[in-house]
């Protein structure tokens, strides 16, 4: 990865996954305490809780397993997110479970990440919540992880003992095709490698962890990307002589638009150029992904919540129908007479599952045809129609308007999530 901070990118948003007992919930209280960003309140609690257990050190899992279930098992059940910022940047961590039958719970983590941190016990190596953890961080789309080899205080911090596990995970991940892989040793428990180095791995010369979250770069390809902006209000706004203009109020998803360019609204496809764009802070010439703006058209067209303005280049396409793999939220299992609302960006309209083709096999990463009954966790290969037509990019090209979630329409449940395929 290379070793450079971009101003742009402001906010690094990672997560923690790896095999129960590796010590994600540890990591990150360690991170959190030593880039100081624990309050006293918080650490005095922590300590008077772990006293009274007997622990002879602070447990620092606590500061993360926020649930009663968790801090009773020792196990992260639920996604716990934390907010903690230094002088470089600012940082969201997402902690998810390591357990088989929480897969859910770690693809809504891992669903807005940039980057994953995926632990290993210096110990065991590669098991099998670590290959698991590791197709779903690709099956999501990112393309960045550190290996984070935990625990080598148990084996002496020996240099060997982390070679082996760095080639164990090479050797599997080659087909994952990850963009960048780095392997950084450490104890959570203790400090070493974590925010500072410590004394005892003289042999590794690499970034220490939160070294490595402060001036990784981030991906650029959603400015890159094809313009598109889902708009979330349609407002009034009053000009200067009188007369009044629809703004189309949202954020910009992916790509830039500047004034003049020529943009598609959909579902219409009627076309039009931009006129003005407006921000809290004044109006602008250009935006960019990531920013909540006003569009201004030339022509008074007719649009709503739900509809997409869009690069008329490069439209997405738009269909009532398409293919997706599907991660299933709900306890019950799939009913193929479950009336269903499908929300995607910020459009939410009715339609079916039409077909259930396969099961995804995490472990062997094969399609497994016509599963009996699609239950909770399950990855399924589903076919979809909808009431109206969808604008839509593969989720592997955009992943926001390639992501959408499945709502009961009678409970408002959420049931499922989806990336298009």
């Amino acid at each position: 990865m290379e070793n450079k901070l971009k101003n742009c990118q402001e906010i690094l948003r990672f997560i923690t996954c790896g095999s129960v007992d590796d010590g994600k919930s540890t990591l990150i209280g360690r991170l959190l305490l030593d880039s100081r960003s624990v309050l006293a309140d918080q650490w005095a609690a922590i300590e008077a809780t772990s006293t009274r257990r007997g622990q002879s050190q602070v447990d620092l899992s606590l500061l993360t397993d926020g649930l009663q279930a968790e801090r009773e098992q020792g196990i992260t059940i639920d996604v716990a997110y934390r907010y903690f910022s230094t002088p470089a940047r600012r940082f969201i961590i997402a902690d998810t479970p390591g357990h088989a039958q929480y897969t859910r719970n770690m693809v809504t983590g891992a669903s807005t990440a940039d980057l994953a941190i995926l632990l290993l016990d210096a110990r065991k190596g590669v098991v099998e919540q670590t290959r698991r953890h590791a197709q779903i961080v690709r099956l999501l789309g990112i393309r960045k992880v550190v290996i984070a080899v935990n625990k080598m205080d148990l084996v002496a911090y020996g240099q060997e003992a982390f070679e082996r596990v760095k080639q164990e995970f090479l050797n599997f991940a080659e087909p994952l095709d990850f963009r960048d892989i780095v392997f950084i040793p450490l104890s959570a428990l203790n400090g070493d490698g974590v925010v500072l180095h410590g004394g005892h791995m003289p042999w590794y010369t690499g970034p220490t962890l939160l070294e490595l979250l402060e001036t990784v770069v981030l991906d650029e390809e959603i400015l890159n990307s094809s313009f598109r902006f889902p708009i979330q209000l349609v407002t009034r706004l009053s000009e200067e002589n009188g007369e009044e203009r629809r703004g189309a109020q949202g954020r910009v998803e992916s790509g830039t638009v500047a004034v003049g360019d020529e943009v598609l609204l959909l579902p219409s496809g009627r076309t039009s150029r931009v006129s003005a764009i407006e921000t809290y802070a004044g109006r602008i010439s250009q935006a960019r992904a990531g920013q909540s703006i006003t569009l201004v058209l030339a022509d008074q067209i007719d649009m709503s919540r739900g509809d997409m303005i869009a690069s008329v280049a490069h439209p997405p396409r738009t269909d009532k129908n398409f293919e997706a793999l599907v991660c299933w939220f709900s306890h019950t299992p799939y009913d193929p007479e479950r009336r269903l609302l499908v929300q995607q960006t910020t459009r939410c309209i009715q339609g079916k599952i039409d077909t259930v083709s396969a099961r995804l096999d995490i472990q062997t990463s094969q399609l497994v045809p016509s599963p009996a009954q699609v239950a909770m966790n399950d990855l399924v290969h589903m076919g979809f129609k909808v009431q109206q037509p969808l604008a839509f990019d593969r989720y592997e090209d955009n992943r926001t308007t390639g992501s959408f979630i499945l709502i009961d329409a009678l409970t408002h449940d959420t049931v499922a999530a989806g990336m298009i395929v």
